[in-house]
């Protein structure tokens, strides 16, 4: 790291570069040719150098000279501040240091060598003690006996190290392999953590009696002459142990602080900072809330600090899983802060989080073009990439995140997962193969690791590989994978170009399956179903009680809006929607919260924001959600018609337009049904129909089973019997157990498994003109129907 003089030196040199008319001062065109010229792979438009000079003139007013500009000082000033990287600037600018061969020092104009001078001596004794931050004029230490403070505190950390390396509780862990969280850790200048996580042993009398003397040590911060020393003391007390990786002790510390000047922006930062690391995401998410509102309280006084703010506010709140509302801080920080690589990275992950490729790939571009060695912006580039379909152009990416990063875990579990979607297993096991080289009990790489070993043909490796991830976890789907390996090598199946190991099988014509018996589902209704059911697991709405849609109606205060065509509407964000999602979804986990939130807004809110305005509907939101909630079905329904009488339009009144009925009917199939919905929607625009219609004819359009939802018949059917199991009956065309429903063909006596009877899927060896087929829920109504036979067959017989 450099020292302050170093820097000093530095930016008096880009100083004087770019001071073209020797008056000591950066004017506006000055200062526009220095942000061009240490940017230059950014395309500033006019607008963009306008605001950003405007932001430093009015943040940095004291130090503008009249109609020189920006003083040396306030130069300075902006570098110690965070505003741009000293080091990285002045190689960008291709500038070298002249040093006196005998002295060592660097030579300066004589105007201004006595007050470098000066200022090299008193701080190079401070930086012998204590990191670069204490010395940072906005940031670091201000009083004297904080300098005390520190030194004790360091000889204290120096000690407790010693004796936890002697007895091996202290270690050091690698990190350098996963994607960095890309958040911004510090207000100024210095430097982020390392890259190896520290882990100290807290349980053991050494670290009690550090505990014991650093409670002294705030003692006489405390103890202090003033409010003011006193928050110096606590905030350098905080920074040393933050950096030595001691969270829970400087978050002490930091609250302490805000206890002292409520209103300063940086122990609220910091504390934030504390918090996020010791994964309490929704305090984090607290302080940095108070500090932003300290922040602008505050004026232009710490109005350069708003995009950290932002950027870390936003990761917080993708830590509770709120990734929409994360995406509006990272604009807001790219907004203020053009060149801010990481919060355009953090904005493209987080897009890509919701399903938003274009608008990620977009972003995540733009993070590349400024930094491009940035290798977890490729890897999220490259995923943004496959999710729309730019497959060959995406692993080109991934390789490049490789290359930068050669051990880049998500990365090559990524780049596995798309090699396997191309059916290219061999290159897929070997990139599952190096993923487990530096993260030896990845239990997800070793379970894909034998899929794709299993569709390359290598069925003993394969084997070998499922052993390896039985021993790494428990879980059903291993035990499934298992079954379905001894199966195969049972039948000896050849793949003949199915995958993951699929037998080879025949696709007939939808006219050539029969049903027999009313209760059979036919193949048509039971794909939709299965595709609104999958819907309906991966975002848990069928463990939401519909009851809670009601409640938030009633609760819930929306303000009457008007869209285009003029009518009136409760609508709301989508990251507002957000919040009310995760009251409905309380019990989710973060991650999982933020994998139901992307279906949603893929499935659902893509439809009902067809402008792309970023405003929905509330009602016909909560309309659209009752029928996959979980209740009795008739509740579902009612609650449907309960959110459209809820919407302006109807609400007051016991009916609601024919018309909104008819679109809301439209707009379910239209999401849920693809195939029939885009012709469908076309017909609502324009309609003029007045008629209110009550609950009862609302029902007999929503159960019409051609035109209307008739298919959650269907999807009832399912959520109550596709966790059924039928003894040791396997799928004759994948060969897995089957599990929900068993859909026998009367004739040939083969069984099929709901996807393979919605795909019409059918055996080689089985080619018949047409397939009659039975569906059994349960194995009971198997063996009924097995024993029925039995008996008509002993009548038949004399």
């Amino acid at each position: 790291m450099a020292t302050r003089g170093s820097r000093s030196e530095k930016v008096k040199r880009i100083f004087q570069q770019f001071d073209t008319n020797r008056d000591g001062g950066l004017n506006r065109d000055e200062m526009a040719a220095l942000v061009v010229a240490v940017n230059p792979r950014v395309k500033f438009s006019d607008e963009q150098i306008n605001a950003i000079l405007d932001e430093v003139f009015r943040t940095y007013g004291e130090f503008i000279d009249g109609e020189k500009g920006l003083t040396y000082d306030g130069l300075l000033r902006t570098y110690d501040d965070g505003a741009g990287d000293v080091d990285r600037d002045f190689d960008a600018l291709g500038l070298e240091l002249n040093f006196d061969e005998n002295k060592g020092a660097s030579i300066v104009s004589e105007a201004s060598s006595s007050s470098i001078a000066d200022e090299r001596v008193i701080e190079s004794q401070k930086k012998q003690r204590t990191v670069a931050w204490a010395v940072s004029p906005h940031h670091g230490i201000v009083f004297d006996d904080t300098w005390k403070l520190v030194d004790d505190l360091e000889i204290l950390l120096k000690r407790l190290k010693a004796k936890q390396a002697k007895d091996a509780k202290f270690r050091n862990d690698n990190f350098d392999a996963y994607s960095d969280a890309g958040w911004s850790r510090e207000l100024g200048a210095s430097a982020e953590l390392s890259e190896k996580r520290v882990y100290w042993e807290e349980s053991g009398p050494d670290y009690a009696l550090f505990v014991k003397e650093l409670g002294a040590l705030r003692s006489r911060a405390d103890g202090a002459r003033s409010r003011e020393e006193a928050f110096d003391g606590h905030m350098a007390i905080g920074r040393v142990l933050y950096e030595h990786q001691l969270f829970k002790e400087a978050l002490i510390c930091f609250k302490r602080s805000c206890e002292l000047q409520p209103m300063d922006v940086r122990p609220h930062f910091r504390a934030g900072n504390c918090l996020y690391v010791l994964g309490k995401s929704k305090e984090a998410k607290e302080e940095f809330l108070l500090a932003l509102e300290s922040a602008e309280a505050g004026g232009n006084q710490w109005g350069y600090l708003l995009p950290q703010i932002y950027v870390n506010l936003g990761i917080a709140l993708e830590g509770e899983g709120m990734v929409l509302s994360a995406c509006e801080y990272y604009r807001e920080a790219a907004i203020l802060c053009p060149t801010h690589y990481r919060a355009l990275k953090l904005l493209g992950s987080a897009l890509f989080g919701v399903g938003e490729y274009r608008a990620a790939v977009k972003a995540l571009e733009e993070a590349i073009f400024m930094k491009p060695d940035y290798a977890d912006a490729h890897c999220d580039l490259a995923s943004a990439l496959h999710g729309m379909g730019e497959d060959e152009r995406a692993i080109e990416v991934f390789q490049k995140a490789i290359d930068l990063k050669p051990g880049h875990v998500d990365a090559l579990y990524n780049l596995g997962g798309l090699y396997m979607d191309l059916g290219r297993f061999q290159r897929a096991s070997e990139m599952y193969t190096r993923v487990l080289a530096v993260w030896p009990n990845h239990w997800r790489a070793q379970l894909n690791k034998a899929v794709s070993l299993l569709g390359a043909g290598e069925t003993e490796e394969a084997k070998k590989a499922l052993k390896e991830a039985l021993k790494m976890t428990n879980r059903v789907e291993l035990h499934d994978a298992i079954y379905h390996l001894k199966q195969l090598q049972k039948k000896k199946v050849k793949t003949n170009g199915g995958t993951n190991g699929e037998a080879a099988f025949v696709i007939m014509d939808p006219s050539k399956f029969k049903t027999l018996g009313e209760k059979t589902t036919l193949r048509q209704d039971l794909g939709n179903a299965l595709q609104i059911r999958a819907f309906q697991r991966l975002t848990r709405l069928n463990r939401c009680e519909v009851d809670l849609l009601k409640k938030e109606m009633n609760e819930t205060d929306v303000p009457v809006s008007y869209s285009g065509s003029g009518g009136p509407q409760k609508s709301i964000r989508k990251p507002n929607l957000e919040e009310v999602l995760r009251k409905l979804l309380n019990f989710l986990k973060p991650e999982t919260f933020q994998g139901a939130v992307k279906a949603i807004n893929e499935k659902i809110l893509s439809v009902l924001d067809e402008t792309g305005s970023g405003r929905v509907d509330l009602g016909m939101f909560y309309a659209v959600l009752a029928p996959l909630c979980s209740g009795p079905p008739d509740k579902r329904k009612r609650i449907a018609f309960d959110a459209l009488l809820w919407r302006p339009v109807n609400e007051g009144g016991s009916h609601i337009r024919k018309v909104d009925a008819v679109q809301y009917i439209k707009l379910l199939r239209a999401i849920f049904i693809p195939s029939h919905g885009a012709s469908e929607m076309l017909e609502v625009h324009g309609e003029t129909d007045t008629s209110m219609v009550s609950f009862n004819e609302f029902l007999i359009m929503f159960n019409d089973p051609d035109w209307g939802f008739g298919i959650l018949s269907t999807l009832l059917k399912l959520e109550t019997g596709d966790r059924n199991r039928h003894e040791r009956h396997v799928c004759s065309v994948c060969r897995y157990p089957i599990i929900g429903s068993r859909f026998k063909e009367v004739k040939s006596h083969f069984s099929l498994c709901n996807q393979c009877y919605s795909e019409g899927k059918v055996p080689p060896n089985f080619k018949q003109d047409e397939y009659k087929f039975k569906e059994y829920g349960k194995e009971a109504e198997a063996m009924k129907d097995k024993c029925l036979c039995f008996n008509l067959q002993s009548r038949k017989d004399p």
